[in-house]
């Protein structure tokens, strides 16, 4: 029987470098094919929320709730700012939008791809700014990226360098002090400004996590609870500010609020408790990382030891002074 004879170490190494090679070329054409798949699945999205936006034309919802619907957004937001934009006056069609991560999922992405707003959005993390900037929606968009880590001390100044001429939409959410950081872009006047409250300091009391400009919501607490503001603050910041609180989402996160001029039939003021909506998802999380699945005020016994501030009176309390109702 003849025996194979052994290659030279160079031919070995050629027949590696080309089966590296040719590994290499699939992973490639299969990653343009994903890209290409994801492309297409957002047409088919933006499609079908179009579809969604034709039956607004001449819809009247008693809250926005009924209007939500999800395309890129976490929750119902995209139904409910389709809503909102059908139904207001809004001079400037751009947004700001902050913690955005990769923007795949985020509440004003619809709006961009669909209506053609320009944006302006900000993450604090070089990864998520530089696949915003890969992305095939980056260069089809007006779209201004910027990466900064949020505080009260630079918001204003990263909203400066954005090419808007005023601002419609602005969106906050940052999972830290947001509270405070709305409260220095008083100087804006958007049409409308959403915002990302903390359910678990329930609907009355007026209260955010103190400040901190390096406030990361992990460090903070381990269990991811511990961050932003009550709903309440925020319309009592906003209030002062002549905005109106119009409603929340479902899922009980997200709180809207329109300038007071451009009110209408359609879109009108509600109070706190109408608005408000206890977190309908488990987000808590054990000291290992994993999610714990605790619901409802027991999610509070985590964190009942830590500070929080109450806006209105200046006074420090804990989250076990809450109230349970």
């Amino acid at each position: 029987m003849l025996r194979e004879i052994p290659l030279f170490p160079s031919a070995r190494l050629r027949k590696t470098l080309t089966k590296v090679e040719d590994m290499l070329r699939r992973s490639l054409n299969i990653a343009k094919q994903l890209a290409m798949n994801v492309r297409d699945l957002d047409k088919v999205l933006v499609n079908q929320g179009r579809l969604l936006c034709a039956t607004y034309k001449d819809a009247e919802f008693s809250c926005l709730q009924d209007a939500e619907f999800q395309i890129f957004s976490q929750w119902g937001e995209d139904g409910i700012i389709q809503y909102l934009t059908q139904n207001i006056e809004i001079e400037h069609k751009t947004f700001v939008e902050f913690g955005v991560e990769t923007f795949r999922e985020a509440n004003c992405r619809f709006l961009m791809q669909k209506d053609f707003w320009s944006g302006m959005v900000i993450d604090g993390s070089t990864k998520h700014i530089a696949k915003i900037k890969n992305s095939n929606f980056f260069w089809r968009h007006d779209l201004t990226a910027i990466e900064a880590f949020i505080s009260r001390e630079n918001i204003a100044e990263l909203i400066d360098r954005a090419p808007l001429k005023g601002i419609g939409i602005l969106s906050v959410d940052i999972d830290g002090v947001d509270y405070f950081v709305l409260e220095a872009l008083g100087h804006l006047k958007p049409a409308i400004i959403i915002v990302e409250y903390n359910g678990l300091f329930g609907p009355t009391a007026t209260v955010s996590v103190p400040y901190s400009a390096d406030f990361w919501r992990t460090k903070a607490h381990h269990s991811n609870l511990y961050y932003g503001a009550s709903i309440a603050a925020f319309d009592y910041l906003l209030a002062s500010r002549s905005y109106k609180l119009v409603g929340g989402n479902m899922a009980g996160n997200n709180a809207f609020f329109v300038r007071e001029d451009l009110l209408t039939d359609k879109i009108r003021p509600v109070s706190v408790a109408d608005a408000f909506r206890e977190t309908s998802f488990a987000e808590g999380r054990r000291a290992d990382g994993t999610l714990d699945f605790v619901r409802g005020l027991d999610r509070r016994a985590a964190i009942a030891d830590l500070p929080l501030y109450d806006v209105n009176s200046g006074e420090t309390l804990r989250v076990s002074d809450l109230p349970t109702a």
